[in-house]
């Protein structure tokens, strides 16, 4: 999908490609694990069928949103990022792109999701500040805490309580714990992520859960996906899902172990490829989800 929007975008101007980069729609990772969570949110407040003008909204808003984040995320690293290995040729930090260029693309990122948000109902725009707030924030959290990746993973869960006001109007109980769910495993996911960095972040002195942990970073990680498990299966009660739900976490499950097999030197690339791998552990639940309610 992304892929079909990027090639006529690098035929619309010689610097589009800087662009790209910048908002990582060329590595749409960040997209994959944002957009399965508020799928996941959709189907549940809509019993299976949402409606298709809140999928439009929601998966135009995902790939807006992750992109703003990236952008203001290496505003804020634009000059720590030339001193990490793995980040060195981004655009801001070669100088392709200039921080007020950035700010720019920001904004427009940030107008297209506001005025996608319009097209859903007040509530749903009241919380849509609250996404705003956590995005432009988080990328700066990393300078004075060590838990950046618990802001992180509130932003990455924002769009769960919108999508059930968006498509049910209300906020039962029941959706916080897919917010939770969420929440955890984005702090178990983006420490696999910043375990490549740890080496250099010491070094420059930036924060990260990754840092935190230390040599309990493995066990730690274990132990979110393990609650991030427990919160699902607790969805799974609360939302009545059937055994097609079950099969999605249980290959969760599967994907969880693989990781910690590819972690268990905590070699950089490994760990790169571990974080990669959480896209199809979304992806798989979101199947089983889909399933249940379509046999039903």
């Amino acid at each position: 999908m992304l892929g079909l929007l990027i090639k006529p975008l690098r035929r619309v101007h010689p610097r589009a490609d800087d662009f790209i980069q910048l908002m990582r729609l060329d590595r749409p990772i960040g997209t994959y694990l944002l957009l399965w969570p508020t799928l996941w949110a959709l189907w549940l407040a809509a019993e299976g069928v949402p409606d298709l003008k809140n999928l439009v909204i929601f998966v135009l808003g995902v790939i807006c949103m992750r992109a703003a984040g990236c952008v203001i995320n290496d505003y804020a690293d634009r000059n720590f990022d030339g001193h990490v290995s793995r980040t060195r040729q981004r655009p801001l930090a070669t100088g392709r792109v200039t921080p007020r260029e950035a700010l720019i693309l920001f904004a427009i990122l940030v107008a297209i999701s506001a005025v996608l948000v319009l097209f859903t109902n007040a509530l749903t725009i009241k919380l849509a500040f609250g996404g705003i707030a956590l995005a432009t924030l988080y990328p700066f959290c990393k300078r004075f805490t060590f838990y950046p990746q618990v802001v992180l993973g509130a932003a990455f869960s924002w769009a769960i309580p919108m999508a059930f006001t968006a498509q049910a109007e209300a906020l039962p109980a029941a959706m916080w714990l897919v917010f939770l769910a969420n929440l955890i495993w984005t702090v178990a996911y983006d420490t696999e992520y910043a375990m490549c960095d740890r080496e250099d972040d010491l070094r420059i002195g930036i924060k990260s859960t990754a840092i935190l942990f230390g040599e309990a970073d493995r066990a730690i990680i274990a132990l979110l996906q393990g609650l991030t498990l427990v919160c699902l299966v607790l969805v799974g009660q609360r939302f009545d899902l059937g055994p097609f739900f079950y099969v999605g976490l249980g290959t969760m499950l599967l994907s969880f172990a693989w990781q910690h097999w590819l972690i268990r030197e905590r070699e950089p690339h490994a760990c790169f490829n571990a974080f990669l791998s959480n896209h199809w552990s979304g992806l798989l639940v979101f199947i089983g989800l889909a399933l249940d309610y379509w046999i039903r």
